[in-house]
């Protein structure tokens, strides 16, 4: 799928996807396709993190408007059923942070961070500069990482594709089980 002409479409779906609404991890897509065009490595992050928090804002209005029908069968599945209406305030003090670092650095699945940002109605202006800085960087540092050591990368990826999966895979599982204890109050 890196070099099928509608891989950057896929690329932007996944990513979309993955803020709103279902785990993925989109790295192992992204990856890949830098491999195969690392002259495109930008524009991949670009597309990345555009759909991202495009997908972001869609997380954040379904925490706003669409809570009990969407977000919380969504949260439910993360263990944080009951857990925002006694944390709103705090959240709303600290969300910019929780964005911001929850968004782009730890494991933590964004799209908790999107619908808990729309129910407790963090600012939108905040939420959304908070998404743009949280996943450029989530996306611009390993491209501009492939991107600078393409050709070692790919022989890693080569060699250890297993074991990179595997890790990416327990990242993804941790981000899961540290979601709940994000927001006791």
């Amino acid at each position: 799928m890196a070099r099928h002409r509608h891989a950057e479409r896929a690329l932007a779906a996944l990513c979309f996807a993955e803020s709103s609404f279902i785990p993925a991890l989109p790295e192992v897509m992204l990856l890949p396709m830098i491999l195969a065009e690392r002259a495109k490595a930008w524009r991949y992050a670009a597309i990345c993190t555009v759909s991202s928090v495009i997908g972001g804002v869609a997380g954040y209005l379904i925490g706003y408007f669409l809570f009990e029908a969407v977000g919380e069968p969504i949260l439910n599945l993360y263990g944080m059923s009951g857990d925002f209406e006694q944390i709103a305030g705090k959240y709303n003090e600290y969300g910019w942070l929780m964005v911001l670092i929850g968004g782009g650095i730890t494991p933590i699945p964004y799209k908790v961070i999107t619908i808990a940002s729309g129910l407790t109605q963090l600012d939108f202006v905040t939420f959304v500069a908070a998404s743009i800085v949280a996943r450029g960087v989530r996306f611009f540092l390993p491209c501009a990482l492939l991107y600078k050591f393409g050709p070692q990368a790919k022989r890693l990826m080569d060699t250890r594709l297993n074991q990179v999966f595997w890790v990416s895979l327990v990242l993804v599982v941790l981000g899961f089980v540290a979601a709940p204890y994000l927001f006791k109050g």
